[in-house]
């Protein structure tokens, strides 16, 4: 590879964010970090490799000519893709969307490099051999991810940029691709996007720091003085905090203290042959937290998705939620007043444009977009939840302009702010530079400790604990056939 220059390039991103006069050099064999705050423009310097955002100014000349991404917005636009289909749809028929093994082949008609046989060597490194006739979009976020890597790895790219490349694995997932990458560093270039420190791997040669849409910072990995100050920049520890108030004028009906919040009695979940959950019991009582965990494909999202209705078998399981027995009657609303959730997936569909204050003020009303009239009381919470987050300036932005990580903080606060009586957090540090996942796991170490909330906690990362948690649930992925 020739060396990249970047040079007085000003690139614009959607209405509001704007990567400003930047100069940066990539020499062959290096490989980079990039990192900074959320919002800083650390995805936008990498997706610029790529051919991302609207040149205002600058050059860029030296760029390879095959690089591949792998990033939230690409796996966010190949599920948008995929959900298209629906629409398109003749005769009423509804699309099973396209299999994984189409999917990960999409590249051969594309690309002469295309190799087949690390295709191959890569979803049984995976063990994916039995998802690959399976409809991608019925995949975990996990999964999807799995399938995204070894998509672009099999294309043969001169460059990868990786955006994140490790959230949402699992432990052995997160290893295999550490030991897969380094295996790779001589054949291609690479470019990752990353907010943990920790998840560096060792062949990394050089670091970029972004700040307000700016390169402030290139590090050589062995300038140990300039590496340490820039580490030091980046762990910078969360002060005290309070959670804001409640709307209290709006709470849902009281339930009885003596019944389990959630009661599941031998839950099956299966799509065709392939089981996913077979014969659980699981209750969750009033102040009991829980961290929920297991690896990628064992079903975690989907047993979220039955507690919070969202999931098409819960009608054929016993489900007790909430003082209500599911299919009796109650309607989905009834349920999610008392649930308060963020997810990957939820991410993916909140995709409409209005301003961060909506976005909070909308999880009263667990919607999707603003569709009520708020009261003053509710915008007065709203705006102690942007205070918090350092947003309050920017209060009236539209929140799909936003990074991703500035996005999940919003629905972060979002799945507070009605302090429900059942918080599910799925992975909620996803995205999340070190200074604002101090800040969430504080915010839900506060919760815990209130009383006036139970926590459900699903996390693979062993440094993001909570102290305030005590129950375990750990699910085992069950076999294919």
């Amino acid at each position: 590879m020739n060396s990249i220059k970047i040079e007085n390039y000003t690139a614009e991103f959607g209405e509001s964010f704007i990567l400003k006069n930047i100069n940066w050099t990539l020499e062959p064999e290096q490989h980079w970090v990039i990192t900074g705050t959320n919002g800083s423009g650390k995805s936008a310097l990498s997706a610029i490799l790529a051919g991302a955002g609207e040149k205002i100014e600058g050059t860029i000349t030296g760029l390879p000519g095959h690089i591949e991404i792998v990033s939230f917005e690409a796996q966010a636009e190949l599920i948008e893709r995929e959900l298209k289909k629906d629409d398109a749809d003749i005769m009423d028929v509804i699309s099973e969307g396209t299999p994984v093994r189409e999917i990960l082949e999409e590249g051969k008609a594309i690309y002469p490099e295309f190799d087949s046989k690390l295709l191959n060597e890569l979803v049984a490194m995976f063990k994916l051999e039995h998802m690959l006739d399976r409809s991608f979009r019925k995949l975990s976020t996990g999964e999807t991810r799995k399938i995204m890597l070894i998509r672009a790895l099999a294309n043969n790219p001169d460059m990868i940029i990786l955006d994140e490349p490790f959230d949402g694995l699992d432990a052995d997932s997160m290893q295999l691709l550490h030991n897969l990458l380094a295996s790779k560093v001589d054949a291609i270039s690479m470019v990752l996007v990353l907010n943990r420190f920790d998840e560096m791997p060792e062949f990394i040669t050089h670091v970029a720091y972004t700040d307000k849409g700016e390169l402030h910072h290139t590090v050589d990995i062995n300038d140990k003085q300039a590496y340490d100050d820039l580490y030091q920049l980046l762990h910078l520890k969360t002060t005290d905090l309070s959670v804001p108030p409640t709307d209290e004028s709006d709470r849902p009906p009281a339930i009885n203290p003596e019944d389990p919040l959630v009661r599941l009695t031998d839950i099956n979940v299966a799509y065709g042959d392939s089981k996913v959950i077979q014969g659980l019991n699981w209750s969750i009582k009033p102040g009991q937290h829980w961290q929920l965990s297991g690896p990628n494909g064992s079903g975690k999202t989907c047993l979220l998705n039955l507690i919070t209705g969202d999931h098409p078998q819960c009608y054929t399981n016993n489900i007790f939620v909430f003082g209500m027995q599911r299919g009796n009657g109650e309607t989905i609303w009834q349920i999610k007043q008392y649930i308060g959730y963020v997810s990957t997936a939820l991410q993916w569909e909140y995709r409409v444009s209005i301003s961060l204050r909506n976005v909070i003020i909308s999880g009263f009303h667990d919607s999707i977009g603003m569709y009520t009239k708020s009261t003053d009381k509710q915008k007065e919470v709203a705006d102690q939840w942007l205070d918090l987050l350092g947003m309050k300036d920017r209060a009236n932005e539209p929140y799909n302009q936003l990074s991703f990580g500035d996005q999940r903080l919003l629905l972060i606060a979002r799945a507070m702010v009605k302090h429900p009586t059942l918080l599910i957090l799925d992975e909620p540090c996803l995205g999340l530079d070190d200074i604002n996942r101090q800040l969430v796991l504080a915010l839900i170490e506060k919760i815990c400790a209130s009383g006036d909330t139970t926590v459900l906690y699903v996390n693979h990362h062993a440094e993001d604990q909570i102290s305030g948690i005590k129950e375990y649930k750990q699910l085992e992925k069950l076999s294919a056939e």
